[in-house]
């Protein structure tokens, strides 16, 4: 069995950054375009093996490199994400970025014929066949396998915060959901998805990892798709919940923050803080709300007994870590809002336009 180990947990701070996008014809129409990019064609160095394609065609996966220090973080993203528009280009293809795309039609697409993705379609049937979903995930460096599974115990709280603000798919399947991100709750159709219950040491999750792998309830580690997750191979913690975003300044954004979160998260464990018993029943609401409301909710405080408006949350979270950095995302226009504002005023085709990517 492919298996991660403790001892990958040994550098702290790093990141890494991959999100997810979807390949679009001339018109900003979802189009098969894996193989030609991934497969058939080299790509160009900054994505050499870097770059790989999802369970559908249309929807390709960049990551950056190991980033060392986070002052990097904005010339990795922009390169990775030049070098796939223009990868694209050059064969015909436009990036396109957003939780959903709004005209995808999951009956109408096809899947990838990796084994991999072919045995999930076999296992796990339609949840798995509609799932045109796109994220933005990022990976922190932790040393020490028990602290990084304490710090995704503490994270939970946190995420449906990133994920109101990271809402970006109100269309599914050409219809208006009513939801902000529809993208997180069609994933949530998935096994091994959502809000994940604590661990109490790095040894409880290795042997839950172990025990999903020898039941074959998982084929690989990777099957394990919470929203938050120690990742045992490169010694990180993931943070999975964000929507993928169009902008690659609110990408920047959520970046900033989650590494100062999991360094501050880092510290208080060393302080040998016990951390917060949170019912996973509270945080799937807690992450509801966002699902359903985005920003405009009052989502439960820290000690699930209250609630909080967001932007308390962010006074708090920006007076706590001294970073600013969510504040640029809150300001700006809601990803779900300004592509149903396009839509209403200008039509579909505006809003296809809307999402696909340029060079910067």
């Amino acid at each position: 069995m492919d298996r991660g180990d403790a001892s990958n947990f040994s550098r702290l701070g790093t990141l890494g950054i991959e999100e997810e996008y979807f390949i679009v014809d001339s018109d900003g129409r979802p189009t098969a375009g894996t193989d030609e990019l991934v497969y058939e064609n080299e790509p160009p160095e900054p994505l050499q093996e870097r770059l790989d394609h999802e369970l559908f065609k249309f929807v390709i996966e960049a990551q950056t490199p190991l980033i060392t220090d986070p002052a990097d973080a904005r010339d990795a993203l922009l390169e990775m994400r030049n070098a796939l528009i223009s990868h694209a280009e050059n064969h015909g293809y436009q990036i396109a970025a957003a939780g959903l795309h709004p005209t995808a039609r999951w009956r109408e697409l096809e899947h990838a014929e990796k084994p991999r993705y072919r045995s999930q379609l076999d296992r796990i049937q339609y949840p798995q066949h509609r799932n045109v979903t796109a994220g933005l995930h990022i990976h922190v460096g932790v040393d020490d396998a028990d602290k990084a599974v304490w710090v995704a115990n503490e994270l939970r709280w946190y995420l449906p915060f990133l994920l109101a603000l990271s809402a970006n798919s109100p269309y599914w399947n050409g219809y208006d959901t009513g939801l902000q991100s529809a993208r997180a709750k069609i994933f949530e159709g998935l096994p091994n998805t959502g809000m994940p219950t604590a661990f109490e040491s790095f040894a409880e999750f290795d042997a839950f990892e172990e025990t999903m792998l020898e039941t074959e309830s998982i084929r690989d580690r990777g099957e394990l798709w919470y929203d938050v997750r120690p990742h045992t191979a490169h010694g990180s913690v993931e943070v999975r919940t964000p929507d993928a975003q169009t902008n690659p300044e609110h990408v920047l954004a959520f970046v900033e923050y989650v590494h100062a979160l999991v360094m501050d998260l880092c510290e208080r464990y060393e302080d040998g803080e016990s951390g917060h018993e949170h019912r996973r029943e509270l945080l799937d609401e807690q992450k509801w709300r966002a699902i359903r409301h985005g920003r405009e909710t009052a989502f439960l405080d820290q000690k699930l007994k209250g609630t909080i408006s967001l932007t308390e949350f962010l006074e708090r979270e920006s007076a706590r870590l001294d970073t600013d950095a969510l504040w640029s995302v809150y300001e700006a226009e809601s990803g779900a809002e300004k592509q149903r504002r396009i839509r209403d005023a200008a039509g579909v085709d505006a809003l296809c336009d809307a999402l696909v990517l340029d060079r910067l």
